[in-house]
């Protein structure tokens, strides 16, 4: 179940390079919202919506907050946005992540803007969860406190080493499973990373579930046109990252 509406920007914050924090108040929206689904945007000026993960979701005061990256002009139009206006929401869409027993022990591993939707399952778990976060440099570095201030035990990762550690999350998800085998791995982030997660996943016999980054047209699956080739007991078909995901079990799909 979705809705559409104009809802407002009561808070708006840039935390990183081109990198933008809006809370929107919307009543009904935050009431149906479960971490890792998303909601699509219409930026005027341009026929297709804009496709951002849910980053936190308050039911109690009726918000949801949205981080998101400049990557284009659509993008760019919607960090103009400012406290006070309105923006035109369709959501919540997609399905969202299983959430287990929260006295289980994960891992939640978020590439560059892949990592907001980390933020809402991290929550869920407080101190049993470890947050991997991954980023080209410090620049670009974003929701660390945040993580830490719901218990979220957190390890920085950066390609250059300017902040954390020197590496990819790939490299932190090894160790840390060396150290303490969670019960289940979550994932966000470029392809070629939720790829290894997913190897690393299947090597170690845990379970897990990546949300795909995906451009979006019409986000309820009617275009047929974020097709992602899935492999379900041993059949092989496409499946929409906004229908049938963005979350999917690691094993279920092709990358």
């Amino acid at each position: 179940m979705y809705t559409q509406g104009l809802y407002e920007i009561i808070k708006k914050e840039q935390i990183a390079k081109d990198t933008f924090d809006l809370t929107i108040s919307c009543g009904k929206l935050s009431e149906l919202a479960k971490a890792g689904q998303f909601v699509h945007i219409s930026v005027p000026g341009f026929f297709l919506r804009r496709p951002i993960s849910i980053c936190n979701i308050d039911k109690e005061n009726g918000t949801i907050r949205i981080v998101f990256q400049i990557k284009g002009k659509g993008t760019d139009v919607l960090s103009k946005f400012e406290t006070g206006e309105k923006l035109d929401l369709l959501g919540p869409l997609g399905n969202g992540f299983k959430l287990l027993d929260p006295d289980k022990k994960v891992i939640t591993i978020g590439g560059g803007i892949g990592t907001p939707p980390m933020l809402e399952v991290a929550k869920y778990y407080g101190e049993n969860a470890t947050e991997i976060s991954g980023f080209r440099t410090k620049e670009l570095v974003i929701l660390q406190d945040d993580f830490k201030a719901q218990g979220n035990k957190t390890i920085l990762c950066t390609d250059d080493g300017t902040a954390g550690e020197k590496g990819f999350v790939t490299d932190a998800l090894s160790v840390s499973i060396e150290k303490e085998k969670p019960d289940f791995i979550y994932a966000c982030g470029p392809t070629v990373m939720l790829k290894a997660v997913s190897e690393i996943a299947m090597n170690n016999k845990i379970r897990c579930q990546i949300s795909l980054e995906e451009r979006m047209a019409c986000g309820v699956g009617a275009c047929l046109g974020c097709a992602v080739k899935m492999k379900v007991l041993g059949n092989e078909f496409y499946g929409h990252v906004c229908k049938n995901g963005p979350v999917f079990y690691s094993e279920e799909v092709i990358l």
